[in-house]
């Protein structure tokens, strides 16, 4: 199966789960995902007023530089680990 079929069942699986992921695996979702299909992150980082913002805006920097197949090959991984883990 090819990778892209591959990251589109994946976001599917990730809805399905019985159990919510942890803040921290779903920041790692989300920056997986956002790496996958725009790239790096780009504009200004969230306020500190604005926690959630600016906790997606730094999980996502991290992986700055990241490339796309990378991303999406990560994204699949950490799906089926959490489909192991949380059903």
């Amino acid at each position: 199966m090819a990778l892209l079929e591959q990251f589109e069942l994946s976001q599917d699986r990730v809805k399905a789960l019985k159990k919510s992921p942890s803040n921290d695996q779903l920041l790692q979702l989300y920056s997986l995902y956002k790496q996958a299909t725009i790239g790096d992150v780009t504009g200004h980082r969230p306020g500190m007023l604005d926690v959630k913002g600016r906790a997606k805006y730094d999980s996502w920097a991290k992986i700055r530089g990241t490339g796309k197949d990378d991303a999406m090959t990560k994204y699949v991984a950490l799906v089926a680990e959490l489909q192991k883990t949380l059903g």
